[in-house]
């Protein structure tokens, strides 16, 4: 399978965090099927052009369901790198991963419309767009975005939290433990990134609310400082 392919590819060294979860279990199939349903979720509505015209406004809307797509694939592979390192099973995991994998499925089209949204004018010209949207509804958008967001990176937070409960049963090294720890903190940074969206979304102007999709854009620096951090003190423990 394609999970077991890329744990035996990333197959990490002794000093680095050990997977416990060799053999692919019956969630993760399970799993692996609802993000392939959730990516034919992307491309279900499409029709085969019936013209170049057509053509051309499928074509171009590569872009939204390309960012939508890796969006999906992030999540699919932060879920596989968890069950790689933990192999984790119980009752408490396959709640938690149920309920990521529902989220997954709710929220395919939301994501959707919203990258479609953005790109309408690229996809179908200007003011040509067949999507309907008041710009008082602009912010409840971002709203749904934002939430959707935020439960899939608490769900990580959980996740992560229940495997570090569990360092004594896993039998984790103090590396491990500290790269678990590592996990949550981000997972942190992601929700309060999600929260400071979804309150930009109702600060400004309806009209101005795209700027809380600017607010993501923080990510990348915020992950930034905190890597080079944990590092740093990483580096401290392996002395």
């Amino acid at each position: 399978m394609f999970r077991k392919a890329i744990a035996e590819k990333f197959k990490p060294d002794k000093n680095e965090f050990q997977f416990r979860g060799h053999e692919v279990r019956r969630i993760e199939a399970f799993s692996d099927a609802v993000f392939a349903f959730a990516v034919t979720l992307l491309i279900v509505s499409l029709e085969v052009p019936k013209s170049f015209e057509e053509l051309m406004i499928t074509i171009r809307g590569f872009f939204a369901f390309g960012i939508s797509f890796l969006l999906l694939m992030m999540i699919w592979y932060e879920q596989n790198i968890f069950f790689r390192r933990y192999g984790l099973d119980d009752l408490k995991t396959i709640v938690l991963n149920c309920t990521l994998i529902f989220l997954v499925l709710f929220y395919v089209y939301p994501l959707k419309f919203l990258f479609t949204l953005v790109f309408s004018n690229q996809i179908y010209g200007e003011n040509k767009s067949p999507f309907l949207m008041k710009v008082s509804d602009l912010p409840k958008l971002m709203m749904v975005y934002g939430i959707g967001y935020m439960m899939i990176y608490i769900i990580f937070y959980f996740l992560y939290r229940h495997a570090l409960k569990k360092s004594n049963e896993l039998q984790l090294t103090t590396l491990e433990i500290f790269d678990t720890k590592t996990k949550i903190y981000k997972n942190i940074i992601f929700i309060i990134i999600g929260i400071i969206s979804i309150t930009v979304a109702f600060l400004v102007p309806p009209g101005q609310a795209g700027i809380a999709g600017i607010v993501y854009g923080l990510i990348g620096p915020a992950l930034t400082i905190f890597y080079t951090r944990r590092k740093k003190i990483k580096r401290n423990l392996t002395i």
